[in-house]
């Protein structure tokens, strides 16, 4: 009988510290870099909790005045400066993504190019609105033209210059990443373990919420609800560029804002790609890279920008898995007919 009651005390005791951890789970919401941010912290001390998340939020605010692709900040004064040609500085935060920009750049074959800027604001998705037609062919000829990269930013310590004056920088692709994986770092400092921040379905965790890891699911580009699930590990991030976020129809096809930096129009043979990396810079530019690589060209870019986890639907509703993403995540019931396994080449492989 006393064994019986010791087990009995030991059961209640586990679940009350089951509810206990659930309970320390505390949730904020805020609006920044054009989506919703919901950031949740576990941690015993309500009052930390609270002012980690303000700390975090007001610095959401400023970089996302400060990195706004076509609104006044810092930004774009950095892109009116690059016009002349001339030696100028500016902030740490901001040189630091830039560089960062730079290197996923290269590592992508230039897939990832935040240059084209005037390419992008030419399809008109520099605005709130939503264009309503793409350009003319002979104003994307002309942006093609112009022959914007990130090889032509020359960058010493905190200066910067490049002698094409059509560069204009477009961050979208790579800020929120970069800011989501700057402020996991500001709660470590804060001494949080345990948090989540998502980020318009970008995420990027830390530790664990209490009883199991961080489960975060992944949104189906068809519209229809939840594609998949995964765990995230300690410091990871998943990432997600899809289709279905900004677009417009026009007669009868769709256009998205995903430029292929080579022909100057959206990247056609991919609807989302998601990927998992322990920096959300990197992981946010890879995603978008291996969208315009496509179904083809996918495996090269992974393997160069460091990428394992990977799951891309294309545009014939294929889920396309690496080895790594599919030991890690969860389909949901239906999806299995749809899977391709493609293993990414061994470093040293490619010619």
């Amino acid at each position: 009988m006393k064994t019986k009651h010791a087990a009995l005390l030991l059961l209640v005791v586990v679940v009350a510290l089951s509810a206990c951890q659930r309970q320390l789970i505390h949730r904020y919401q805020s609006f920044s870099f054009g989506t919703l941010i919901e950031l949740k912290i576990r941690h015993a001390d309500k009052t930390v909790a609270d002012q980690a998340s303000s700390q975090l939020f007001a610095y959401f605010d400023a970089k996302h005045k400060e990195w706004h692709a076509w609104e006044p900040g810092k930004l774009s004064d950095l892109n009116q400066q690059l016009t002349g040609g001339n030696w100028f500085s500016t902030d740490d935060s901001l040189i630091n993504l830039v560089k960062l920009a730079k290197t996923a750049s290269e590592m992508s074959n230039h897939l990832f190019n935040p240059a084209i800027g005037k390419l992008i604001a030419s399809w008109g998705f520099h605005s709130s609105d939503l264009p309503q037609s793409p350009p003319a062919q002979s104003k994307i000829n002309s942006m093609l033209a112009m022959q914007p990269s990130m090889n032509e930013i020359i960058i010493d310590g905190n200066r910067l210059r490049s002698d094409n004056p059509h560069i204009k920088l477009d961050l979208g692709a790579i800020a929120k990443g970069y800011a989501v994986s700057e402020a996991i770092q500001m709660l470590k400092k804060t001494g949080i373990s345990h948090a989540l921040i998502n980020a318009g379905g970008d995420l990027c965790g830390l530790g664990d919420q209490g009883d199991r890891q961080w489960r975060i699911g992944i949104r189906d580009p068809s519209g229809k609800g939840i594609l998949a699930s995964i765990e995230l590990a300690n410091n990871e991030c998943v990432f997600t560029s899809g289709d279905y976020e900004r677009y417009f129809n026009y007669q009868g096809k769709k256009y998205h804002h995903i430029i292929d930096p080579r022909h100057g129009y959206p990247a056609q043979q991919t609807t989302s790609v998601t990927v998992l990396h322990e920096n959300g810079a990197m992981a946010d530019a890879a995603s978008t890279a291996l969208f315009i690589a496509g179904p083809d060209g996918w495996q090269e870019i992974a393997q160069k920008m460091g990428i394992s986890a990977v799951m891309m639907v294309d545009r014939e509703g294929r889920i396309i898995l690496s080895p790594s993403m599919h030991e890690r995540i969860r389909l949901e019931p239906g999806h299995e007919n749809r899977v391709v396994i493609t293993s990414i080449a061994a470093p040293g492989s490619l010619q």
